[in-house]
């Protein structure tokens, strides 16, 4: 027998030994799917990587030239209506290009180089130097992050406090409960969150081993203050992990992950970030790897487990192949073209522009007549707006004309007022660019579709 079999039933036997610690982190197998050598004793051997063709180089710098945010003078996307939803967003040209990329290996190191870039771009992103803290970018939508929350942080019986301000609370909650953790909500009415003085009596009656809150409830237009609420956990109960819901919020509204001392946001990649939907995006502190690395039970997930994920996101960063599921190289290329663009400006002008963009539609909303369920100023999120209809009207008389007049609105979505409210999204390249005249078309269309049902303010 040769040496080479049995260096592979050592790697294997190592995997299954049963003494092992079960917290012990997967080997990735990079050394296999990188095609290494190793020695009977299972060491890797070190070859010299081997030369990339010239074309596959070329094509990998044409790939890799993003223009940072220089507006086209025409979009070369099929004529459509303005998609302005609170996700998924309007998508800029070099995006959906990059999308297009040729099919590669999702082990291969231009690819590896790109994910590893992607990774870096999201501290910035997120706005983290610590180098504790954990970024991770796994195919599937804003709910797998809940999932990956309640799998690796919560074990069966932990408590849970859950900040309400709409739909999506409830759905975190029921995620929560389907890990076993034990969740109570704090619920404020419709169109407001939850009081300061409301959040500390309830942390100093309970201990919670989380607390989350929807930064941005896309059911409500409804703002949370993540800093002031952070603060607070963190004098009441520094040992709860302050989880933020930041699905509708990365990329328009200000996070300062380690200035606010934040240990988990998490997004995905069709809202504000401006990329097409497929991408859990997450962001981890180092206090919350800490509390995952020293659960007494097993990740109660496979496919989100972090005992999986975290060695391919350390190896992607470090740009080294590695694998535990195959993820999508062309929406990671498309992510990696967004944040290009998204960090070749300051953030502060960003969130500025979706501020200044926000007042814009709130100011022709009130001069409509029209009410917001996010009715205090402090309330209100600067990257969609939840609008109240006119008595009488609801959503399908107004949504088709919409429609016909080129733009797209959102339904209502919290079930006790679905049939009053529409939801206008305003993020991302259709007010970033210039060029574009998404919102005054909305606006504009929103007038003319009421006054055609009957309405004048």
């Amino acid at each position: 027998m040769s040496s080479r079999p049995s260096a592979r039933l050592d790697l294997f036997s190592r995997h299954l030994a049963p003494n092992k610690p079960f917290l012990e982190l997967n080997t990735p197998f990079s050394t296999e799917r990188a095609a290494h050598l190793e020695d009977p004793q299972g060491n890797i051997i070190r070859t010299k990587p081997a030369q990339q063709p010239a074309i596959e180089q070329e094509q990998e710098q044409k790939a890799a030239q993003v223009q940072p945010e220089e507006p086209a003078t025409m979009s070369s996307q099929p004529s459509h209506p303005a998609l302005m939803i609170p996700g998924p967003i309007e998508f800029d040209d070099a995006v959906l290009q990059s999308m297009s990329h040729f099919s590669e290996s999702h082990v291969g190191q231009p690819f590896v180089n790109i994910f590893g870039e992607v990774l870096t771009g999201l501290r910035k992103l997120f706005q983290t130097t610590d180098p504790a803290s954990q970024p991770f970018v796994v195919s599937g939508s804003g709910t797998l992050g809940w999932d990956q929350v309640a799998a690796n942080l919560c074990e069966p019986g932990d408590e849970a406090l859950v900040l309400h301000t709409g739909y999506f609370a409830d759905s975190f909650a029921d995620c929560l409960e389907t890990y076993g953790v034990k969740v109570t909500q704090l619920k404020a009415p419709i169109g407001d969150r939850p009081q300061l003085d409301e959040v500390e009596k309830a942390l100093k009656e309970k201990k919670y081993k989380i607390i989350t809150v929807t930064h941005v409830d896309t059911s409500t237009g409804v703002l949370s203050e993540v800093r002031a609420l952070s603060e607070l956990v963190h004098r009441v109960s520094p040992e709860t992990l302050v989880v933020v819901d930041g699905v509708c919020s990365v990329g328009c509204e200000e996070i300062r992950f380690d200035d606010w001392k934040l240990d988990v946001v998490l997004t995905a990649s069709q809202k504000a970030i401006g990329c097409p939907a497929g991408l859990s995006i997450i962001m981890v502190s180092g206090r919350a790897m800490e509390v995952f690395k020293a659960r007494k039970t097993r990740p109660t997930s496979y496919f989100g487990s972090w005992k999986n994920w975290l060695p391919i996101m350390q190896n992607y960063e470090a740009k080294k192949p590695s694998y535990f599921a195959t993820p999508s190289p062309q929406l990671v290329r498309a992510l990696h073209t967004s944040l290009t663009q998204i960090l070749s400006r300051p953030l502060e002008q960003r969130f500025a522009e979706h501020k200044a963009a926000s007042q814009r539609v709130k100011k022709a909303i009130s001069d409509f007549g029209l009410k917001q369920l996010a009715s205090k100023p402090e309330n209100q999120a600067n990257g969609m707006t939840a609008i109240y209809l006119p008595e009488g009207i609801s959503p399908p008389d107004v949504l088709p004309s919409l429609l016909k007049k080129g733009v797209v609105f959102a339904g209502g979505l919290h079930r006790d007022i679905a049939s009053k409210y529409v939801r206008f999204g305003h993020m991302g390249v259709s007010v970033t660019d210039p060029n574009r005249t998404d919102i005054d078309k909305a606006i504009e269309a929103l007038k003319e579709s009421l006054v055609e049902v009957g309405y004048s303010a």
